[in-house]
């Protein structure tokens, strides 16, 4: 009997430790909520843990979070590796119309953004022969305006070509924790973008965003601007 007694003590002690724990994992959402609102950009996980409290990790605050919000007009989620709140995918029509209206991309446009996207880092020789067909004067440019393409360096190649990435503002336009969330080919084919006949042994390049200059790559001079008529000659599509 006396060993049974025992154990009641330390039955209390756990239900108080566990008490404490969801007391302090409450609080540490509650912080968490604070600063992701206030924010004016997506914060990194890093920077949301320095302000927990002892003993609560960021990720189980941001998760309980993620969860809390699941369903609701505004979603937490993670884009470009950082956290932020958004307005829920299937309600971001009602704001639509308050929002101006964003600049229309021509088509040549869009498939260089996409060959960015899947192929970085690239330089515009690699573009213009991935899509068979010269780029108009300005259509990097245009990408580079809009904040979607960055300049990352120079290839380590006769001319040291600029090479070209995309950027955080692209990951958070469409939603986008990383290049690698980018749909590969079996998505690319069901959402009927291909009509099943590819040339033989094609696929679609695994993304990597990653930061670090490549093994080919220079980092870019100070004050370094694209090559002047960034596409070369004129007369390409628009």
């Amino acid at each position: 009997m006396g060993e049974v007694t025992r154990l009641f003590p330390a039955t209390k002690r756990e239900e108080d430790g566990a008490e404490e724990g969801r007391e302090a994992l409450s609080q540490a959402m509650r912080i968490a909520e604070a600063l992701l609102f206030a924010a004016a950009e997506p914060m990194a996980l890093e920077d949301v843990q320095k302000r927990m409290p002892r003993g609560v990790e960021a990720a189980d605050a941001l998760e309980g979070l993620r969860a809390a919000y699941a369903g609701r007009g505004v979603n937490l989620a993670r884009v470009g590796g950082k956290y932020l709140f958004r307005t829920a995918n299937d309600l971001a029509w009602l704001l639509a119309g308050a929002e101006a209206e964003p600049k229309r991309l021509s088509r040549a446009a869009l498939e260089t953004l996409a060959i960015v996207a899947y192929h970085q880092p690239v330089t515009r020789a690699e573009i213009e022969d991935i899509r068979g067909v010269a780029i108009s004067k300005g259509t990097l440019d245009v990408l580079i305006e809009t904040g979607w393409v960055r300049l990352r360096g120079r290839r380590r190649a006769p001319g040291r070509p600029l090479t070209y990435g995309t950027t955080t503002e692209f990951l958070i336009h469409f939603g986008l924790d990383g290049v690698a969330d980018l749909p590969g080919l079996e998505e690319l084919k069901g959402a009927g973008l291909f009509d099943g006949r590819l040339p033989s042994g094609f696929a679609v390049p695994r993304p990597s965003d990653d930061s670090a200059l490549r093994e080919d790559e220079d980092a870019l001079e100070e004050g370094a601007a694209p090559e002047v008529g960034d596409a070369g000659a004129e007369g390409g599509d628009a």
